[in-house]
């Protein structure tokens, strides 16, 4: 998961893990937890959002199949399609998944689709 420091990424992380929101700190490099669902293991990776790690995180994207980009604020579908170009996007698939870091509405919905997608191939 990548976005900008406070944004909710490792909440994110531990409502999957725990269904609870937990107390985080600043995330100081990744967190890496495995989630299974439905009995399929997702390997995620909490990237730090803070503007020094922000270069490194392109270095995970390497053989990445799914990014979950976790934005502070809210946003529509249609202005975040907008700001990340999305639909320039021809040769794969993409999902905008809205969400809430404290309540989890909409965090399963996201991995429902992600999961849809892994039976397919």
């Amino acid at each position: 998961m990548v976005g900008l420091d406070n944004a909710g990424k490792t909440t994110i992380l531990y409502q999957f893990l725990m269904n609870e929101v937990v107390h985080t700190s600043p995330t100081i490099g990744s967190n890496v937890e495995e989630i299974v669902w439905k009995n399929i293991h997702f390997l995620v990776w909490d990237l730090g959002g803070q503007q020094s790690l922000r270069a490194a995180w392109s270095t995970y994207y390497t053989n990445t199949e799914f990014i979950i980009m976790d934005l502070k604020d809210s946003m529509s579908a249609a202005e975040i399609s907008k700001q990340l170009d999305l639909t320039s996007i021809k040769n794969h698939q993409w999902h905008i998944q809205s969400c809430c870091a404290l309540t989890g509405e909409g965090l399963y919905q996201g991995l429902e689709w992600i999961a849809q997608r892994i039976k397919k191939k």
